[in-house]
Formats: C-alpha cells, structure tokens, sequence
C-alpha cells in the first residue's frame, strides 16, 4: 500500500535533467571534431571511449573523484582510451574531452513534464528537498539555470555539504529541513544504488525513476516501492 507524503525528495540528474540522451553521439561528435581519421578509426576511437568510461565510473572511488572533477574525469578517459589504441597524444585527448563536456553542459534540459510537475507539487504545499550528488558550482549552476530553487526547501548537493548520497547524512538532513519522519517522506530518484537503496534502509518510501524502461537487474536486492519512467506519472498520484 502507497504510503502518504508529508515530504518529498528528489534527485536532480537522471530525474529532473535529462544529462544523459545523445551521449554517445556527443562523443562522437567530438572525436570526429578533433581527429582526422577514417571512420572505421572513429568507430575505434568511440568503442574505447566507451570501455574506458564503464571502466572509469564501475569504481567508488574513481567515481567519486569523477562527480567533483567532470573535466578531469573525460580527460582522463579519453588519454587512456587512445593509449589503449597505442596513441600518446594528451593533446589531443584533452581537446576531445573538453568539447565533449562543452556539448552536454549545452545539451542538459529539464525531462518532459518535469518542471510542471515540481510546480504542481509546490502548489499542493508539499514540501520539498533536492538531493545530488556533484560538485558544488556545477550543480549549483544546474539550479540556477533551470530556476530550481523556489521549489525546494532545502537543497543538497554534495560539494557543498561534505558529502554525498549514499550518506544517509544528507537524507537525514532533508528530513530535518522538512520537518518529516522517515515514514511519511517519499525519494525519487533514477539511482538505485545511490537514491534508493539507502532511502529504504532509513525507512522512506522509495520511487525509482527507470528513465529507460530497462527493468531492475536480475538478482538485485534492492525493490523500490514503486517505478516510474517519468515524475510526471507522480502528478496524478492521489498520495501527493
């Protein structure tokens, strides 16, 4: 049975901004802008980006430098993705990179639907908190740009507090924010590892956002109360 809620969070990337559609095709587009080479050596070029990107973001450590450092973190995957293609060239890597970070901070853009249903929440008096992971002045950025902030009571982001989900100090902040039991406070986010898991084992009520339909994987322990594609499935949620 649904539970009620007194409260809401929401994750922002993945959730709210969409940072991920055409990323592939981005980086494409950058190596192509950067490297004169046959399209079959582009073909390589991507297919080694890729490799070194799962390989970049499947570690905890790695990837949390990478959250506090995004530039940093495409360099570093491009110069081992062309050493990996038996080609030294930093240059060339750090200008692949730096177009490719270039594109998708132009192509962020809020999901369909996504800021309309914050405003319909806000205006039901539900209280609100943002919570994301990131570095301080890029995340920052994100909410001003798309005008964020009035909608939220507290905001979290984790350059700025210290530190970020799965700390159960940053959900627990929020709940003190809005003035919520754990009970009554609902999480929404696109990260099962990151939103969810740690949401369920403080006792909120869990809303796992599978932007792409893909389906949790098989064997995971983790079964969020609910799944939606979009937030804007949540708009009509008599709960809310």
């Amino acid at each position: 049975m649904t539970r009620p809620a007194k409260a809401i969070f929401f994750d922002m990337d993945g959730t709210i901004l969409d940072w991920q559609t055409g990323m592939d095709e981005t980086w494409r587009v950058a190596c192509e802008a950067h490297v004169r080479a046959p399209e079959g050596e582009i073909d390589a070029l991507c297919g080694a980006i890729f490799e070194r990107r799962t390989w970049f973001w499947s570690d905890r450590e790695r990837s949390a430098r990478g959250r506090m450092d995004l530039d940093g973190a495409s360099r570093t995957i491009v110069e081992h993705a062309l050493s990996d293609l038996g080609r030294d060239q930093r240059d060339v890597a750090h200008a692949i990179a730096a177009d490719y970070r270039a594109r998708r901070l132009a192509g962020i853009a809020p999901y369909p639907g996504a800021i309309e249903t914050l405003e319909a929440f806000r205006a039901r008096g539900v209280p609100m908190a943002l919570i994301t992971n990131g570095n301080g002045a890029a995340q920052r950025a994100s909410v001003d740009r798309f005008g964020l902030a009035r909608f939220f009571e507290c905001i979290v982001i984790e350059g700025e507090f210290g530190c970020g989900k799965p700390d159960e100090r940053v959900f627990r902040h929020a709940l003190r924010a809005t003035a919520c039991d754990p009970a009554a406070a609902w999480m929404v986010g696109d990260n099962v590892e990151a939103d969810i898991a740690p949401a369920m084992a403080l006792g909120l009520h869990a809303v796992w956002v599978d932007i792409e339909g893909v389906g949790l994987p098989d064997g995971g322990e983790v079964r969020p109360h609910r799944t939606v594609r979009s937030i804007a499935e949540l708009i009509a949620d008599r709960d809310l």
